[in-house]
C-alpha cells in the first residue's frame, strides 16, 4: 500500500460539507421509501391507491433494480455526454465492477440472506455496525483520529438503531448464527463500498463510478440469476412498471445521492450519516404502513439524529486525511 496524493483537479475541488450531509440523507430518505414499497408489495399493502401487486421474488427485486438502474444511467450518460462518459483506464474500470460485485451485490445479497434464515431485525442491526468497521478502518490507516465526540456519536447511532428497530429482551428473538455471520459480512460489504468507493471518486466523475459499479453488480446477478430463468418466470406488466420505479427510488436516485455525498464527506461521517435510513424507514411505515412508533423507537430516532449532529463536528487535523486517499 503506498499513499497518493489526489490529481489536481480533485485536490483543487472545494469540498461542501453540509452539501454532503444533504446528498446522504436524501439517500437515506430513498431507501427508506425503498424500503416500504417492497414491504408493501411483500405483504399485498395497496401502493398509492393502486391494486396490490402480486408478491415479487427477492432475488428478482434485487437483480432488476440494479439492472435496469445501469440501462437507464448508460443511456443517458451516452445521450448527453456521449462515449467520452464511459472513458476510464482499465485497471479502475475493473476496480469499479469489483466494488459492485464485492460491496453493492455483496450487502444486498448477504443481507437477504440474513433475512432468509434469521430476523429482519437481527440482519439490519448486525449490519448497521458499518460505522464502526469503518472508523477502525480509518483510525488504523491514520486517515482519522478515534477522538472521543466520534466513538461516542458512533456509538450513539447503533444505540438508536437497536431502539428504532425494537430489539429487546422482551421480544423473543433467538439469534440464528447464519444469519449473523452472514448480516456481518453485509455490514463488511457497506463498509468497503463506503470507503473504496471514496477512493475511486477521488480520481474519476461519480457517475462514471457509478455506472461501472452497476456495471459489475449487473453481471454478478446474471450469473446468479441468468436471463433464462427470468423469462420462463413470465412477469406480468404491472411487475416490471412496479421493477421499474423500484429502480429509480432504491438504486440510481439514492446511490447517485450517495456517491454525490462521498465527495463531500469523508467514509465515517458518511455512513453514520446513512444511519438515518432505519429512521426514515420507520417513519414512513408509521404514517402510511400504520404501523406505530413506541417510546424506546422515539428515543432511538433522537439517538440517531444527535449521533449525525456529534459527527459534524471538526475533529482535529481530519481536514488533512480528507486531503488525500490510500491506493492499493
Amino acid at each position: 500500500m503506498k499513499r497518493c496524493s489526489l490529481n489536481n483537479t480533485t485536490a483543487n475541488r472545494p469540498l461542501h460539507p453540509w452539501r454532503g450531509y444533504f446528498y446522504i440523507a436524501a439517500a437515506a430518505l430513498c431507501w427508506g421509501i425503498s424500503a416500504n414499497l417492497g414491504k408493501a408489495m411483500f405483504s399485498g399493502h395497496s401502493i398509492l391507491g393502486l391494486p396490490p401487486l402480486q408478491s415479487l421474488d427477492v432475488k428478482i427485486l434485487s437483480q432488476g433494480r440494479v439492472t435496469i438502474s445501469f440501462l437507464v444511467l448508460a443511456f443517458l450518460l451516452l445521450l448527453t455526454r456521449g462515449a467520452k462518459s464511459f472513458a476510464m483506464n482499465r485497471s479502475d474500470a475493473l476496480r469499479c465492477m469489483a466494488l459492485g460485485m464485492l460491496g453493492v451485490a455483496g450487502a444486498n445479497f448477504f443481507y437477504y440472506y440474513a433475512i432468509s434464515v434469521t430476523s429482519v431485525s437481527i440482519a439490519i442491526i448486525v449490519q448497521y455496525t458499518a460505522p464502526v468497521w469503518v472508523l477502525l478502518y480509518m483510525v488504523f490507516r491514520g486517515h482519522e483520529r478515534a477522538t472521543l465526540p466520534r466513538i461516542v456519536g458512533v456509538g450513539a447511532a447503533i444505540a438508536g438503531i437497536v431502539l428504532v428497530i425494537g430489539i429487546s429482551r422482551e421480544s423473543g428473538l433467538q439469534l440464528a448464527w447464519k444469519g449473523v455471520g452472514a448480516s456481518l459480512l453485509a455490514a463488511f460489504s457497506f463498509s468497503f463500498y463506503t470507503v473504496y468507493g471514496g477512493r475511486l471518486l477521488s480520481r474519476h466523475d461519480h457517475w462514471q463510478v457509478i455506472v461501472y459499479t452497476l456495471l459489475g453488480t449487473s453481471l454478478f446477478w446474471i450469473v446468479v440469476n441468468p436471463p433464462w430463468k427470468i423469462v420462463a418466470a413470465h412477469y406480468s406488466r404491472e411487475q416490471w412498471v412496479f421493477l421499474s420505479i423500484f429502480a429509480f427510488t432504491s438504486m440510481l436516485v439514492p446511490f447517485s445521492f450517495y456517491y454525490a455525498g462521498l465527495r463531500h464527506l469523508d467514509p465515517t461521517r458518511t455512513i453514520v450519516t446513512s444511519c438515518l435510513e432505519p429512521v426514515f424507514t420507520i417513519l414512513i411505515a408509521a404514517t402510511f404502513l400504520a404501523e406505530h412508533l413506541r417510546w424506546l423507537q422515539i428515543l432511538g430516532i433522537v439517538l440517531v439524529l444527535a449521533a449525525t449532529v456529534v459527527v459534524q463536528a471538526p475533529q482535529g487535523n481530519s481536514a488533512v486525511a480528507k486531503k488525500s486517499t490510500v491506493v492499493g
